[in-house]
């Protein structure tokens, strides 16, 4: 427990950069950095990078994709930890590029679908998942531990954040009944409707009738 406190205690943030994917914004921690303030609290501590078949730094799994692994030891304490190589997006890199598909928003509104691409793995994404993956396996002693408060959100892209107006926006400058009926019938309109509280459904339902009424009455 002493390690622990020791070490959680020290102030990571002026040594932390934040890269955006997606929706997300993630904070990595210099693994330079993070290991050199360990051995100045523990100058004998130690880290192993986990070796199998052939001697490879990783395992791979042809599903799954590649996975590291390092352990830490510091006095009589030991801490494994273990990484999965991914790219940019959080995607699994694997021996093949493949693709994948995403939703499309153009002005909060679901527009279709986009396609992208994950690269095939490279020594390069390796090793830089082997030091990320040392300095996760530092966390556990507590230096930094803080930062990875967020680490287990979903990785997929976020929907953004709709508001009632967002929905009713697309019913304002339809001019007849049949315009109105159409769009409430489609599928992804009727998905939108249904991801509402029960509050805000009563304040479209409103909308859509007045919006009814008001053409009712212009005919």
């Amino acid at each position: 427990m002493e390690h622990f406190k020791k070490l959680n205690s020290i102030n990571v943030n002026e040594n932390t950069e934040q890269k955006k994917t997606g929706n997300q914004t993630l904070t990595y921690l210099s693994w330079a950095w993070a290991w050199a303030e360990v051995k100045k609290v523990y100058p004998n501590a130690s880290y192993e990078i986990k070796k199998f078949e052939n001697n490879l730094p990783y395992v791979y799994d042809e599903k799954t994709g590649y996975m590291v692994f390092t352990s830490v030891t510091i006095e009589d304490m030991t801490h494994e930890m273990w990484l999965p190589v991914m790219d940019g997006a959080n995607k699994t890199m694997k021996t093949e590029p493949y693709t994948y598909q995403v939703n499309k928003y153009t002005n909060g509104k679901l527009d279709g679908k986009i396609e992208k691409t994950v690269e095939s793995a490279t020594m390069f994404d390796i090793n830089k998942t082997i030091m990320r993956c040392l300095t996760k396996n530092l966390a556990m002693f507590g230096l930094g531990l803080y930062i990875y408060a967020g680490e287990d959100l979903p990785e997929e892209e976020k929907e953004p954040v709709k508001t009632v107006e967002d929905f009713t926006n697309k019913f304002k400058d339809f001019n007849n009944l049949e315009e109105i009926e159409k769009e409430i019938k489609k599928k992804e309109t009727l998905a939108e409707y249904n991801k509402y509280s029960k509050e805000d459904k009563e304040v479209i339902n409103k909308f859509l009738a007045d919006k009814k009424q008001s053409l009712e009455i212009k005919i």
